[in-house]
């Protein structure tokens, strides 16, 4: 039977021995772990030199570019009238703003429907058109029928007319237009409704009528007396005794009202204008202000002729000419008439509105578009969904007015302009298709054009934000202001009074700037105690002697400790100039006193310290930006092909009118790609009608403008007659990319409007920038690689070719120091790539230490088979020496 177990036999302890060996074995393992910690603790110093540099790289952020530099605030008195923002162009100052009106859009209303779903027409295919514009003239309100035949005598009682739920105050003294609109005006403040007051006429056949006299010669030879006044003036008078024909005739009457005469005066004093005559049958008499004009017959005795009396008894007349007004609504508005009596006042009870006399005129910079309307899509839902699908500035609803019941049309479409502003109102029309008629019932419910029918009600008018600053006038189509100071836009919210105060931002720029030594400071900190050598307890940082920290600290310390070039008339150059400085331990420190003093003497130059910044001597060059591999200097520019725009120039002069025919669809291509791109491609329907040039331009630009592939691609045209008469037709965009074809598909040829011209693709603009090469993609000319210029972008506009002067570029410390910081910070930076150098080698050391232990698993067994053999070997000799001496023993006894 063998041994099982090490030692049992002899007594030799075997695990002790092989414990003790492997010990000895093992220690290359604890190098193994020491040298891995030492990288992980680089791993982790390099992490914490990464938090500490990403710091720094966000306090140079704000300090990188102009954008925040030169930064001015706006601070409102009321800031629930308005907000404002200033840009560096703006100039420090104190500014007065009345707000009197706010930007909003219009939107149109329909009459009801009972049914969302139900088909509206007999579903003929029907072309809608939405076109944007402008009204110009007239008012938007509601002309009043003549006011009642009883107003003249006994007034209008008190409560017979309401405005807006606003009672008009009448009463037995209301007996004109004028004075009814004088009660109207008088609530205009509290409805927002005024009143004008039509002028004044009398009857065009009060004297007649068809070129016949009515008025008989005046006879009083029988005794009597005649006087005839007009608005309490006395035109005409006979005493007793006179025949007729040797007084008060006709001829007489015109006599009296002709020239420079005592009726002609007395009867302008009372501001009553005469037309027409007496003996001619059409004498009319007028009130400019809407005042009544009593016209009135006197007789005594026995009187025959006068007004309608040919020779017959005259017994006397009186007669009144009562106006009409006009409600005026002030922001374009519904007006709600009410009240006991308003049909005394001329108006029929209800909500109503529309355009009076007024104009309409396309704007050719906004979009319009067409929908059709067929018998797959004529209800209310279809209606909506396409006009909303069409994209082209306005956007439909149905809204529910929640009336019940049999009859109920509770169902209104809702248009809405997209943008604010004046230029945004409406105007839809309607065409059929194949020389027929468009439906009418469409017509019903969306025709509408402010100068014209109005089927929509407008709820809503478009109107532009007014303004007024420091006593200036000022308008826009949004709530927001620009242009008026330079440099602030200005956000109006409500109607009000503000003033508004406009100061650099001294704050911002202190705080950015102790920001940025503050930043540097901690890096520096961190730097130190990665790198750093404690001399009593000779230990080093994680990082000593390393490279990668020497390197960085050594070229933070160089960029900034030189000066600032490429800088054009600045008096600044280096962070010294502004109170930065670099004390004994490395660290900086901000002088505040100096840091104001520079503020207050060079604040437009503390920018060129930190931010990238470029200066051209030509006004048209624009700097856009760089990289890090563009250098400072100056650089002369020299363009040798302007950009140019795709463009369609029509080959012959437009007549006075163009005849566009029904039907009429061209196919369009824009800014279209190599190879094609579907969506470039769009067809346009161009609504039937006879068009002026100016007119032809607006349709063809907004059609074209009003497709939605175009507008989501950024893709627009502008449309323009020359002085010579002809169409050009323009891509808005410059370049090799810049394209346009236009084809016909039916309808009107193309050739109507531009002749055989043919179109000609845009050009990218050329040239070289130091001399050195430049690639232009439309009018950015950027610098090629490998060049001084590498990276520098700029806008080239204007119409020279040829020099163009010269661009001076300067880096700043904020934006030079974010470049470096760049380089070592993210996935491809340099601290990334030693972290995964790192990373590696313990990957590699815990490989190492993984053979290395199952090598000391081998050791082990071959230490433990030959200790447990000598063992084995020891148990069998003590066993055999156990047995010799029993028996050498038992000799013995022998």
């Amino acid at each position: 039977m063998g041994i099982s177990s090490a030692g049992i036999g002899s007594g030799l302890k075997v695990d002790d021995i092989v414990s003790k060996l492997m010990a000895v074995e093992s220690q290359p393992l604890a190098d193994y772990d020491k040298k891995s910690a030492s990288y992980l603790a680089k791993v982790s110093a390099f992490g914490n030199l990464s938090s500490a540099l990403g710091t720094f790289q966000s306090s140079l952020s704000s300090l990188s570019s102009l954008s925040g530099f030169q930064s001015l605030t706006s601070t409102p008195s009321d800031s629930s009238v308005l907000t404002a923002t200033a840009n560096s162009t703006a100039q420090p100052g104190n500014y007065r703003i009345n707000v009197t009106q706010i930007a909003q859009a219009q939107t149109l209303a329909s009459a009801g429907y009972k049914s969302t779903t139900a088909a509206i027409g007999l579903g003929g295919k029907t072309t809608i058109n939405f076109s944007l514009g402008t009204i110009s003239g007239g008012t938007f309100g509601i002309a009043g029928t003549a006011l009642g035949a009883s107003l003249s005598s006994g007034g209008l009682t008190p409560g017979s007319l309401s405005i807006n739920n606003t009672a008009i105050s009448t009463d037995g003294t209301t007996r004109s237009a004028r004075l009814l609109a004088d009660a109207i005006n008088a609530k205009s403040t509290t409805t927002g409704v005024s009143a004008k007051a039509a002028p004044t006429v009398t009857s065009a056949t009060l004297f007649g009528g068809g070129g016949a006299s009515s008025f008989g010669a005046v006879d009083t030879s029988g005794g009597g007396t005649y006087s005839l006044t007009v608005g309490g003036v006395e035109i005409a008078a006979q005493a007793a005794g006179v025949a007729g024909g040797s007084g008060v005739t006709a001829a007489a009457l015109d006599a009296a009202l002709t020239g420079n005469t005592a009726v002609a005066r007395a009867l302008a004093d009372a501001n009553i204008t005469v037309t027409g005559t007496a003996a001619g049958g059409d004498l009319q008499f007028t009130n400019a202000d809407g005042s009544n004009i009593a016209i009135a017959e006197a007789v005594s005795g026995s009187v025959t002729g006068g007004i309608g009396n040919i020779g017959g008894a005259n017994i006397g007349s009186s007669t009144t000419a009562v106006g009409s007004i006009s409600l005026v609504s002030a922001d374009g508005s519904p007006i709600t008439v009410g009240g006991t009596n308003p049909a005394g006042a001329g108006f029929t009870a209800g909500v109503g509105g529309a355009y009076l006399g007024a104009g309409f005129a396309s704007d050719s910079s906004r979009t319009s578009g067409n929908i059709v309307i067929d018998s797959s899509n004529n209800t209310l839902q279809g209606i909506m969904a396409a006009i909303n699908k069409g994209g082209f500035g306005v956007t439909a609803s149905i809204v529910s007015d929640g009336s019940t019941g049999t009859g109920a049309t509770p169902n209104h479409l809702i248009l809405t302009a997209s943008d604010t502003g004046l230029s945004s109102t409406m105007k839809i029309t309607l065409a059929g298709t194949g020389g027929n008629p468009p439906d009418g019932a469409l017509v019903s419910l969306l025709s509408y054009d402010p100068a014209g029918t109005q089927n929509l009600s407008q709820k809503a008018a478009a109107a532009d934000t007014k303004a007024s600053v420091n006593g200036i006038a000022v308008t826009s189509s949004t709530t927001g202001i620009s242009g008026a100071i330079t440099g602030v836009t200005i956000s109006a919210l409500k109607v009000g009074s503000s003033s508004l105060t406009v100061s650099k931002d001294t704050a911002s720029l202190t705080a950015s700037v102790t920001s940025f030594v503050k930043a540097y400071n901690d890096l520096s900190s961190q730097i130190t105690t990665l790198g750093a050598y404690n001399p009593d307890t000779k230990t080093g940082g994680p990082l000593l002697g390393d490279s990668t920290l020497r390197n960085l600290q050594a070229s933070i310390r160089h960029q900034l400790g030189a000066s600032i070039t490429g800088l054009k008339g600045s008096s600044l150059t280096n962070l010294s100039q502004i109170g930065i400085s670099f004390q004994k331990d490395g660290t900086l420190t901000l002088d505040n006193s100096k840091l104001n003093k520079a503020i207050a003497s060079n604040y437009g130059d503390i920018a060129g310290l930190f931010a990238a910044v470029g200066h051209s001597s030509d006004p048209d060059i624009k700097f856009v930006s760089s990289s890090g591999k563009t250098q400072a200097g100056d650089y002369a520019i020299d363009i040798t092909q302007l950009a140019t725009q795709g463009v369609l120039q029509g080959a012959t002069v437009l007549p006075a009118e163009t005849v566009i025919g029904a039907d009429t669809s061209w196919t369009v291509t824009l800014n279209d790609t190599k190879p094609a791109t579907l969506a470039n491609t769009a067809t346009i329907s161009l609504p039937a009608g006879s068009y002026n040039p100016s007119q032809l331009a607006t349709l063809l630009q907004s059609a074209i403008n009003g497709v939605s592939a175009f507008s989501t691609a950024g893709s627009t045209v502008a449309a323009t007659v020359g002085d010579d008469g002809k169409l050009k037709l323009a891509s808005t965009l410059y370049g090799s990319k810049s394209n346009l074809q236009i084809s016909t598909v039916s309808g009107t040829d193309i050739s109507a409007v531009f002749g055989g011209a043919s179109s000609v693709d845009g050009l990218d603009v050329a040239g070289t920038i130091g001399g050195y090469t430049a690639t232009g993609s439309g009018q950015t000319l950027t610098g090629s690689p490998g060049a001084p210029i590498d990276g520098l972008k700029l806008t080239i506009t204007g119409d020279t070719i040829g020099s163009r002067g010269s661009f001076g570029f300067s880096q700043g410390y904020a934006y030079q120091l974010n470049t470096l910081a760049a380089g070592y910070l993210g996935g491809s930076g340099l601290i990334a790539g030693r972290t995964t150098g790192l990373n590696n080698s313990v990957k590699d050391i815990g490989k190492q230490k993984d053979a290395f232990a199952s090598r000391l698993v081998d050791i082990e067994a071959r230490y433990r088979a030959q200790y447990s053999a000598l063992d084995t070997s020891i148990a069998s000799m003590n066993t055999t020496a156990s047995f010799l001496a029993q028996q050498f023993a038992a000799l013995a006894k022998q």
